[in-house]
């Protein structure tokens, strides 16, 4: 039986979603903004929305879930026991993890019957190394789940199947996805698995993001506490809402909106970008080896010729050599013949790859 299947990817600010055929062709797609509407109305009202389009009815659901913690590597189907395993995870990603669960109740109430199935944003990075996953803290941490996780995972997934598609002799080259977007990372592939990634334990490391910090001296955590009396509560604002793009430009959160300004402060924001993810690219470069292929997918890897160039010329030392026409079309392929390196710009579909593995699941 082939099922029509909706996907869901909520956040604390809006719920997004998209119904599927059971060939994968997408029929519809749409959003919510939360705090106009709570979780449990947003729901209602996409099944009104659905009902009122002719649409036809879905079959199952599956969630976009960021954090799988140390058990969940896989796809699984939702029952009262998994759902209570997920809430206990919320410690770890305390500002994601609740607001990806909440549609799984508001929708338990509604079609307690629906087969609901949680997709994992971390669980693509699996198959990293024990090594690579490790921090120099004391192993008790550790054995508590204190370790690198990475995330993005769907994105990535994705880009692993789809540049297979479009040449199969990628897969087993020294591939480096950049996810670039509002939030951003890094991931190493080689087979099309995941063997290192620029987020770690939370969704605040790696790379400059829209207003997250990237990676920092956890000192300066210790500092704010200590020396300017900062709470928690608002280091984690500072970190997660007011850094990044926003914090360095105090202009935007919006990488159009930098490009566009002739303000100073926005130039120096770009600039970080930009630096930061070509400094994080040489350490995965060194984890695969050297590199093959370069993706760029995701908000602005789709939609910034300028920051893809200027990322491809930031490692022209291999002899990656872009082709600025074709960069400037968005064309898949963006390298000149010369490149000893593939770039390439490939649009991401999370919302695909949820419904695939919910397909999969309930299969």
């Amino acid at each position: 039986m082939a099922h029509t299947i909706l996907t869901i990817n909520a956040g604390s600010s809006s719920l997004k979603f998209a119904l599927f055929a059971g060939n994968g062709e997408r029929l519809h797609k749409g959003a919510f903004e939360i705090g106009a509407l709570s979780h449990d109305d947003a729901m209602r009202e996409l099944l009104a929305q659905i009902t009122s389009l002719g649409l036809p009815a879905f079959t199952a659901a599956g969630h976009r879930v960021v954090h799988g913690g140390q058990h969940f590597t896989s796809p699984v189907r939702v029952n009262d026991d998994i759902l209570t395993a997920l809430e206990k995870l919320t410690p770890l990603a305390p500002l994601h993890q609740p607001h990806n669960l909440h549609p799984i109740t508001a929708l338990k109430k509604l079609m307690p019957n629906l087969p609901q199935v949680a997709c994992f944003d971390t669980a693509f990075h699996a198959t990293q190394s024990a090594t690579t996953r490790r921090y120099a803290l004391p192993r008790a941490l550790e054995a508590e789940g204190v370790k690198r996780y990475g995330f993005h995972g769907l994105s990535y997934e994705y880009i692993a199947q789809k540049l297979a598609q479009l040449d199969p002799a990628a897969a087993d080259r020294r591939v480096i996805v950049a996810h670039l977007g509002n939030g951003a990372s890094l991931c190493a592939m080689r087979h099309g698995k995941s063997i290192d990634t620029t987020l770690g334990f939370s969704a605040l490391d790696g790379l400059v993001m829209g207003t997250r910090c990237g990676t920092l001296d956890p000192e300066i955590v210790l500092y704010l506490q200590r020396e300017k009396g900062m709470s928690i509560e608002t280091i984690e604002d500072l970190l997660y809402r007011r850094s990044g793009l926003l914090g360095v430009s105090g202009i935007s959160s919006d990488m159009r909106e930098l490009q566009a300004s002739e303000e100073t402060s926005a130039k120096e924001a770009v600039e970080l970008f930009v630096f930061r993810a070509v400094r994080e690219m040489g350490a995965l470069i060194a984890s695969l080896g050297g590199l093959d292929d370069l993706v760029f997918t995701a908000g602005i890897g789709e939609h910034s010729a300028t920051i893809r160039s200027q990322i491809s010329k930031g490692i022209g030392w291999l002899g990656a050599s872009i082709d600025e026409a074709a960069n400037l079309r968005a064309t898949t392929v963006i390298n000149t013949e010369e490149s000893a390196v593939n770039l390439w710009m490939i649009p991401t579909d999370e919302e695909a790859m949820i419904a695939r593995h919910t397909a999969a699941v309930i299969a």
